[in-house]
């Protein structure tokens, strides 16, 4: 399969593209400097690196980015210092999204293309009309109000679930919500869920490895595909007695 990944140099988007590579798929990386690549990864034979973001390239350069493709990924998201919480561009994943939208729609493809994007436990999916306390309420109010890129991961999957909508003729998507993530480096047992079964006050551990494990299986599976594409399921990593 051929996909195009945005965000390969975070900590998610790495993952997925070592073992997208390791099953022997063709991968697009994004990315803004591609010496943050591993060197193996870098110079994989199926791996091909375009050095810039889809917020400064070119709308024709995009549309040639995901021409052909079928899946897209996004793994954006913002640095965790001042300017990356704070400064421009404020609606990095957002925007990203939908420019990326817009140039699968320009390309009229005759197979729908698969859209992920990494989203967050705390993006509410208003279709599913999930039920949270006052007190969760308020606190994801505040974060709302006083940090940016929770604002802004919540546009990026509205955008998906008001305007793609679940009968887009050109694109199909889903939103993965990790809830607190760890690292670990071997994929463990993890479970997926329509909506979250914890609340911010008592966290899940997702680990990132199995985060890409699960965005693997819905870009190749298509039983999977089929069973999450146009929802925002929930991962949580099996909690194991100590």
């Amino acid at each position: 399969m051929k996909i195009l990944i945005v965000g390969a140099t975070g900590k998610t988007g790495l993952r997925l593209v070592t073992q997208l590579l390791a099953e022997g798929h063709s991968v697009t990386a994004i990315v803004r400097t591609a010496e943050k690549l591993p060197q193996n990864i870098r110079n994989h034979e199926n791996l091909s690196i375009t050095t810039s973001t889809i917020l400064d390239m070119n709308y024709e350069d995009v549309i040639q980015h995901v021409e052909n493709r079928d899946a897209i990924v996004s793994c954006l998201g913002h640095t965790v210092d001042f300017r990356g919480l704070f400064g421009h561009p404020r609606r990095l994943v957002s925007d990203s999204v939908h420019r990326l939208c817009q140039a699968v729609q320009t390309n009229n493809p005759s197979n729908p293309v698969k859209l992920l994007l990494m989203s967050s436990v705390g993006c509410r999916n208003s279709d599913a009309e999930e039920k949270i306390s006052f007190a969760q309420l308020c606190v994801i109010g505040l974060l709302r109000l006083l940090v940016p890129p929770h604002s802004d991961n919540e546009k990026a999957a509205n955008y998906l679930r008001t305007m793609i909508g679940q009968n887009h003729s050109y694109i199909e998507w889903a939103a993965i919500r990790p809830d607190d993530l760890i690292e670990d480096d071997e994929v463990t047992p993890y479970s997926i869920h329509s909506s979250p079964i914890r609340s911010i006050f008592n966290a899940g551990k997702t680990s990132r490895i199995n985060v890409a494990h699960f965005m693997v299986q819905l870009i190749t599976d298509t039983g999977t595909w089929s069973k999450w594409k146009g929802h925002m399921p929930v991962i949580y990593n099996d909690v194991t007695d100590s």
